[in-house]
């Protein structure tokens, strides 16, 4: 028994704050954050706006794509790093807006940016083995939250937005493979300090990063990760239709490309638009990709990311 994706969806909040913008707030400029992210734009939630609405609507799309109703989902499992609460989870808050009352399996995952890729892993396992057959997969943020606007490094970075897919038990293969890996000595370099004790939040809660130190990391796990997953299954970079990578970056991926042999032309790319949105970067890029027709069957698709933790992992899925 196999798992394959049978719809994709997403959704972007409708506030968009450009360079320019943050331009007038903080000690930037648009060159500088091209040059350095590769990033244009970035879309921020309303005040109004929770992580679970962002995963509903995304949610909206993929079942409707799908082609099913959401009672047929029986397992539901969201990435994401910025929950609407301390609990319940979010996935159990989705699985009410949907209007889900069949008593299927709903939990978070939190694996930061690499978040979706573990979430898809968990899911396949779960239709591999029975316990599932049909899985909804978001990945939801609204990292604006947790962005010091003082500090011109990371705030520049991050968006808000969800992604989500559709998994369904098949007899032909749809996800091949994939390879996750994680190492805490790492923690450091990209974090949140912050918790709530007695009420009070402690520590400093808002995203801190060695910017350099995540870039070499980041390049050489993520090539990595790739190259693990080709060999076991005898593929070469050429063999891959399409890259669809953790979108933190555009030098990120530019170097993790080059160092499998690959074009950019093989990688969809969506970071301008979307900046960094964790571990809604990939469902969000990947539902592009799938509605602009780029995304085509019989294609092999390759998926990865890293993330803070550090987690990161790759996904081989013939379309």
């Amino acid at each position: 028994m196999y798992s394959r994706i049978i719809g994709t969806g997403s959704y972007l909040p409708a506030k968009t704050v450009t360079n320019f913008d943050l331009e007038k707030i903080v000690d930037t400029s648009h060159d500088w954050i091209v040059s350095r992210s590769g990033i244009h734009e970035r879309h921020m939630a309303a005040d109004n706006e929770l992580t679970s609405d962002l995963a509903l609507q995304a949610s909206i799309n993929a079942i409707s794509a799908a082609g099913i109703s959401a009672n047929e989902i029986d397992l539901i499992v969201v990435a994401t790093t910025s929950p609407d609460q301390i609990f319940p989870s979010t996935a159990c808050i989705l699985q009410d807006k949907l209007g889900i009352q069949n008593g299927s399996a709903a939990f978070d995952i939190q694996a930061v940016c690499g978040g979706f890729v573990y979430a898809m892993n968990i899911a396949d396992l779960y239709i591999r083995g029975g316990q599932a057959k049909t899985a909804l997969v978001v990945g939801a943020e609204v990292l604006s939250r947790m962005l010091d606007w003082n500090d011109r490094t990371t705030c520049v970075l991050f968006g808000d937005g969800a992604g989500a897919v559709v998994l369904r038990a098949s007899e032909t293969p749809g996800i091949v493979a994939c390879k996750l890996h994680a190492d805490g000595s790492h923690r450091d370099m990209l974090k949140a300090d912050g918790n709530v004790r007695n009420g009070v939040v402690q520590g400093d809660p808002f995203i801190k990063m060695e910017g350099q130190a995540v870039f070499k990391f980041a390049v050489k796990v993520l090539s990595e990760v790739v190259e693990e997953v080709l060999e076991e299954n005898n593929l070469k970079g050429s063999d891959i239709s399409w890259l669809i990578p953790h979108q933190a970056n555009i030098r990120i991926m530019e170097a993790t490309a080059k160092k499998l042999g690959l074009s950019m032309e093989n990688v969809v790319v969506t970071v301008a638009k979307h900046g960094n949105t964790s571990a809604a970067s990939i469902p969000l890029a990947l539902d592009t990709a799938v509605r602009d027709g780029r995304v085509k069957a019989g294609q092999n698709i390759l998926l990865e990311a890293v993330g803070g933790g550090f987690t990161w992992g790759a996904i081989l899925i013939k379309w």
